[in-house]
C-alpha cells in the first residue's frame, strides 16, 4: 500500500474540505497586514520551547560614537532649549527658534540613510533621542517622532523609486520639507477599507503638456503636523476606470506625495489633542490633481499601499510610542521616588507607608521592564526585522503600563501634581496619556484583534502555510501543500501538549536553562513551562473555535497577552543578562517575573473557562494549572524591596532612574533632585538627634548638641524640601494664553 496515498485520500482531504469550509474569508487589508512584517522572537514563543541561546546571542544594543555624540550634543542642547509649561500654555507651539534647530541638525532625517543627506541613525539610536526629548516634552518628541516613524521618508525608503529617493529624501532630512501623513478619514478610524478618498487616473492638460496622473479628493483628521506640513503622505482608493496604467479598474488602497501648495489642497484649523500644543489637524482635497510618479513606488506599487503602510508600521509602531513610554515610566519612578523620600507625613517620609510603597514598587517595576523590552524590541530591529507583532505588542503593553505609571505617580505628588504651573512636572505627562493609547492603532483594537489574531498566524510554526493552502485556488496544489504541513503541526501539537503538561506538573525543574544564568534560571524555567502551555491553549482555541475565534475578541485578547507578558519577561531576563547579572537588581526581576507569570496564569484560566467547547476547557485546566501549584503576585515584601530602591541612592537606581536627566534643565527637577540628596546626606544626624530624644534641630542646635556647620546643613535641606512642596500660584489676569 502506499501510505501517502491512503492518508491523503482518507484523512488529508476531509481535512482539508472540512477546513475551507469553515476557515473565514479575510478581507483584502486584513491578508495585507497578515503578510507585513516579520516574525522575530514572537515565532519562538509561539513554537512552545522557546531557545534560549537565542535570546541570550542576540547583540545588545548601544550607541555608536556619532550617535552618543548626537545625543551629548544637540539633543542635550534642544532639551535646554524646552520649557513643556511656556510651550503648551503659553506659545501653543514649539518656539520658532527650537523648530529651526530640528531642521538644522537633521532630526526629522534621523532614519534617512546618509548618502540622502540624513544622520542614518540605528533604530536604538533613534528610540534614544525620542526618549531623551520626551522627559522634557511631550510636543517636542512627536514633533520629533512622527517624521521619524509612520511617515514619507520610511515609505520612501522602503518602497520608493531611485528618483523618488533622490529628490525627496534630501529635502526631508535637511527639514525644507515638513511631511505628515493622511490615513485617518472620519468615515473610517480603524477600518481602512472603509475610507472614501479617492484618486482617479486620468490625464490632464498641464501648461500645455498632456499629462497622466490622479485626481484626488479627500478628507482626513486627526493628522499630526498637518498645520505646518508642505507634503503630505496620502493614503487614498485608487481607481483606473479608462485602463490607462493597466487592467484593473479598482486597484485599492495606494499612497501618494502630494505637495500641500497644490491647487485645491485645505489645510483644516487646528486640533488640540488632549490640551497637547503639537501641530495636529485635518486636511482636505478638493479635485487635486498630481503626476502618477506621485505614487510611492510608481505605478508598480498602485493599489499596494495598505501593506506598504503595515510594512512601515511594523518598524515605526516598536520605536516611537514605545520609547516615550519607557521614558515616561522611567521619569514617573525618577520623581516619585524622589518626592516620596523627601515629603514627610507623621513625621516619617511617605515613601515608607505601605500604601505608598505599593505604588512605588509597581513603578519600579514597570520602568524596569518597559526599559527592557524598548531596548530588547530595538535590537530586534537592528538586526534588520521588523516584527509586526512585536511592535503590535509594545506598542500596546508600553503604553498601558505607561498609563498605570503616571497614574502611580499621580496618587503620590497627590496635590503637587494636581495643581497647574511651571514647577509641576507631571500634569501635562498626564494629560497627553489618551493621545498614546488611542494613536497607531488604538489600544482596543490592538488587544483584541491583532497581537494574538496576526500572531496566530504569522508567529506559529505551520498555521501561515496552512492558511495559504486553504486559499489556493487550485485545490489539488492547495490538497498537495496542506498534506505536506498538517501532520507535521499535528506532530508538533502532540509533543507541545506532552510538553505542557509535564512542565505544567513539575514547574518546569526540569527544563534546561542557559548556561550562566545563575540566579535568573527559575524564571527562565517558568518562562519555558508558560510558552509550552500558550502554544497549547493556542492550538486547542484555534481546533474547537475555527474561524469563529476571529469574533471571540475577548479570547484573542487574553490569549494576546499571554504572548505579551512572554515577550515582555523574556526581555527582563535579557536585559539583566546585558546589564551584568547585578545581584542588586534582582529584586527588579523578581517583581516583574512573579507579576509576569500571575498575569499569564490568569489569562489562560479565564481563556479555559470561557471556552465554548466546555470539555476542553476542564481538561485543559487539569493539565496545565494544576492545584497548589499555582503562580501569585509579588509579595508584598518583594514590593518594598522594589519600592526601597527608589528612596535611596544606588548603583541600582542609577541604573533604573538615573540617566534620564542627566545633563538636562530642569528647575523643578533639578530642584527635587537637589532636596532628594541633601535628606540622604542629613538623614544619619537627624536619626542622632531622634535617638538623643530632641523633637527638633533647632533645639538640639540651641542645646549645643550639634554644631552650627551641621544646623546650617539641616536648614538647607529643610528649605529645599518646601521649594520642592510649594505649587505655583497665579495673579488675576497673569493667567492668560496667548493666540496661536
Amino acid at each position: 500500500m502506499n501510505w501517502r496515498a491512503w492518508r491523503r485520500q482518507w484523512l488529508t482531504e476531509p481535512l482539508y474540505r472540512m477546513a475551507r469550509e469553515t476557515m473565514p474569508s479575510l478581507s483584502l487589508t486584513e491578508q495585507q497586514a497578515i503578510e507585513a512584517g516579520d516574525v522575530w522572537w514572537d515565532a519562538q514563543l509561539f513554537s512552545g520551547n522557546p531557545d534560549w541561546k537565542t535570546l541570550v546571542n542576540v547583540k545588545p544594543v548601544a550607541l555608536t560614537p556619532d550617535e552618543r555624540a548626537f545625543m551629548d550634543g544637540p539633543v542635550a542642547q534642544v532639551c535646554r532649549m524646552l520649557n513643556d509649561w511656556q510651550i503648551t500654555w503659553q506659545h501653543g507651539d514649539l518656539p520658532d527658534e527650537v523648530w529651526a534647530f530640528l531642521k538644522q541638525h537633521g532630526f526629522f532625517g534621523m532614519i534617512i540613510p546618509k548618502e540622502y543627506g540624513g544622520l542614518g541613525f540605528s533604530p536604538y539610536a533613534h528610540s534614544e533621542v525620542v526618549r531623551q526629548i520626551s522627559v522634557r516634552s511631550v510636543t517636542a518628541a512627536v514633533t520629533v517622532m512622527v517624521p521619524n516613524s509612520l511617515g514619507p521618508g520610511e515609505l520612501l525608503m522602503q518602497f520608493g523609486t531611485q528618483e523618488q529617493r533622490q529628490y525627496w529624501l534630501p529635502r526631508l532630512a535637511r527639514g525644507e520639507e515638513i511631511p505628515c501623513f493622511g490615513l485617518t478619514s472620519p468615515e473610517a478610524g480603524s477600518d481602512a477599507a472603509a475610507m472614501t478618498d479617492s484618486g482617479v487616473v486620468c490625464r490632464r492638460d498641464i501648461d500645455g503638456v498632456d499629462t497622466l496622473g490622479i485626481l484626488l479628493n479627500w478628507r482626513k483628521r486627526y493628522i499630526t503636523l498637518s498645520p505646518v506640513a508642505t507634503v503630505l503622505g496620502l493614503a487614498f482608493k485608487l481607481s483606473d476606470p479608462d485602463g490607462l496604467i493597466g487592467d484593473t479598474p479598482e486597484l485599492g488602497i495606494s499612497v501618494a506625495l502630494v505637495p500641500t501648495s497644490l491647487p485645491g489642497v485645505v489645510t483644516g484649523r487646528r486640533h488640540l489633542p488632549a490640551m497637547q500644543a503639537f501641530q495636529n489637524g485635518p486636511t482636505e482635497g478638493n479635485d487635486v490633481f498630481v503626476p502618477i510618479d506621485a505614487l510611492i513606488g510608481g505605478v508598480a506599487q498602485a493599489g499596494q499601499g495598505w501593506q506598504m503602510l503595515m510594512s512601515a508600521l511594523a518598524a515605526g509602531r516598536g520605536i516611537s510610542l514605545p520609547s516615550l513610554s519607557a521614558a515616561a515610566c522611567t521619569f514617573a519612578a525618577h520623581t516619585s521616588g524622589a518626592y516620596a523620600r523627601v515629603r514627610t507625613q507623621f513625621g516619617i517620609p511617605i515613601g515608607k507607608f505601605e500604601g505608598v510603597q505599593e505604588k512605588l514598587g509597581r513603578l519600579a517595576g514597570n520602568a524596569y521592564l518597559v526599559e527592557a523590552a524598548r531596548r530588547f524590541t530595538c535590537a530586534g530591529l537592528q538586526l534588520g526585522y521588523k516584527p509586526s507583532v512585536v511592535s503590535a505588542i509594545m506598542k500596546l503593553h508600553a503604553t498601558e503600563r505607561m498609563r498605570q505609571s503616571v497614574n502611580d505617580a499621580m496618587d503620590i505628588h497627590a496635590g503637587k501634581a494636581v495643581i497647574d504651573g511651571p514647577a509641576n512636572y507631571l500634569g501635562n505627562l498626564y494629560r497627553a496619556l489618551p493621545v498614546a493609547i488611542t494613536v497607531e492603532g488604538a489600544n482596543i483594537l490592538t488587544r483584541s484583534l491583532i497581537v494574538f489574531g496576526q500572531g496566530a498566524i504569522r508567529a506559529h510554526p505551520y498555521l501561515m502555510k496552512e492558511v495559504v493552502a486553504l486559499g489556493n485556488s487550485d485545490q489539488l496544489a492547495g490538497e498537495d501543500a496542506f498534506d505536506a504541513v498538517i501532520w507535521k503541526h499535528l506532530a508538533h501539537s502532540l509533543k507541545n501538549a506532552l510538553r505542557a503538561t509535564g512542565t505544567a506538573w513539575t514547574a518546569g525543574r526540569f527544563v534546561a536553562a542557559p548556561k550562566g544564568s545563575r540566579a535568573a534560571a527559575p524564571y527562565y524555567r517558568s518562562l519555558n513551562r508558560y510558552a509550552a502551555a500558550f502554544a497549547l491553549v493556542s492550538e486547542v482555541a484555534l481546533l474547537t473555535l475555527g474561524g469563529s475565534l476571529k469574533r471571540k475578541e475577548m479570547l484573542s485578547a487574553r490569549l494576546g497577552d499571554v504572548l505579551a507578558e512572554l515577550y515582555l519577561l523574556s526581555a527582563v531576563l535579557k536585559r539583566w543578562q546585558d546589564e551584568g547579572q547585578h545581584e542588586s537588581d534582582l529584586p527588579l526581576v523578581a517583581w516583574c517575573a512573579q507579576q509576569g507569570f500571575a498575569t499569564i496564569e490568569k489569562r489562560l484560566d479565564d481563556v479555559l473557562l470561557n471556552l465554548p467547547m466546555r470539555s476542553a476547557g476542564w481538561v485543559l485546566r487539569a493539565l496545565l494549572l494544576p492545584p497548589g501549584m499555582r503562580a501569585t503576585p509579588p509579595s508584598d515584601k518583594a514590593t518594598a524591596l522594589c519600592a526601597n530602591l527608589l528612596l535611596e541612592p544606588s548603583d541600582t537606581r542609577d541604573r533604573l532612574v538615573g540617566a534620564v536627566w542627566e545633563g538636562h534643565d530642569s528647575p523643578s527637577v533639578e530642584q527635587l533632585e537637589r532636596a532628594f540628596e541633601l535628606v540622604v546626606e542629613i538623614q544619619p544626624l537627624l536619626d542622632r538627634i531622634k535617638h538623643a530624644g530632641l523633637r527638633d534641630w533647632r533645639l538640639a542646635h540651641a542645646s549645643g548638641a550639634i554644631t552650627d556647620a551641621q544646623a546650617n546643613s539641616l536648614e538647607a535641606a529643610e528649605k529645599a524640601v518646601a521649594a520642592v512642596i510649594d505649587v505655583d500660584d497665579f495673579a488675576p489676569g497673569e493667567f492668560e494664553r496667548q493666540p496661536v
